[in-house]
């Protein structure tokens, strides 16, 4: 997505969850649109092309709901906002591109690169995993609080002013807390959808897996290196 324009900057800062007046040139950071009681809407990662050109990566079906969002909201600020297709290929160890931690290692988003692979879909999904990085349709939908997620730690600034859904980010940051947490889980066998258990009570289920790892929903009163089950099969809190 494109947002480009003289009050460009000033209107993301507004709709977006993190500072987005203190990116530099060239600067880049994670960012969430969200609805007004803080459900996630797009997980974004905001270029700053310019000093008044904007890119917003999102996954490739939320694009038009990032669109006629921001459009929605326009109101009278002078900005364009147009949707702007482009390949993406990760570089890990690279030094060109758009920064990308979801693997838990260096990596870069080369754009519109012409490049051979060299690690397979299973590959980066264990990665992923392993790194305990949510994505959008598994791990987050409308129904996810960030902090749920993990996301307020990368994505979410609490010294900026409003936007969409900043006052109950702020109030269960400061006041409250979560219910339940995104792990990763050690495990011998799951699969998206299995119930899983502590000392025989039902404390979450599993959002994604490979062969030996898992994402998973836990309740927060889990401990950190819990024994726990899932579908009869044996898993511990990583």
């Amino acid at each position: 997505m494109r947002v480009a324009g003289p009050e460009a900057a000033d209107y993301l800062q507004r709709m977006v969850s993190n500072d987005i007046e203190a990116l530099p040139v060239d600067g880049v950071c994670d960012a969430l649109l969200l609805t007004p009681k803080a459900r996630v809407i797009a997980t974004l990662t905001v270029w700053r092309r310019g000093e008044d050109d904007f890119l917003l990566l999102t996954e490739p079906e939320l694009g038009e709901r990032v669109r006629v969002e921001l459009t929605r909201l326009r109101f009278a600020a002078r900005c364009e906002i147009e949707l702007e297709e482009h390949s993406s290929t990760l570089v890990f160890g690279g030094e060109r591109g758009i920064p990308n931690e979801e693997y838990g290692v260096a990596a870069r988003a080369a754009l519109d690169e012409q490049l051979e692979p060299t690690l397979d879909d299973d590959q980066l999904e264990r990665m992923r995993i392993q790194a305990g990085t949510p994505r959008y349709g598994l791990e987050i939908d409308d129904r996810v609080l960030p902090a749920e997620a993990g996301l307020t730690e990368r994505a979410v600034s609490f010294t900026k002013g409003c936007y969409p859904g900043q006052e109950p980010i702020a109030r269960l940051h400061y006041r409250g807390h979560v219910n339940r947490r995104l792990c990763v889980l050690e495990v011998d066998s799951a699969s998206p959808g299995d119930e899983v258990s502590y000392q025989g009570e039902p404390v979450g289920r599993i959002t994604s897996a490979v062969s030996g790892l898992a994402l998973a929903y836990v309740r927060s009163k889990v401990p950190d290196g819990a024994e726990l089950s899932v579908g009869g099969a044996s898993a511990r809190l990583h």
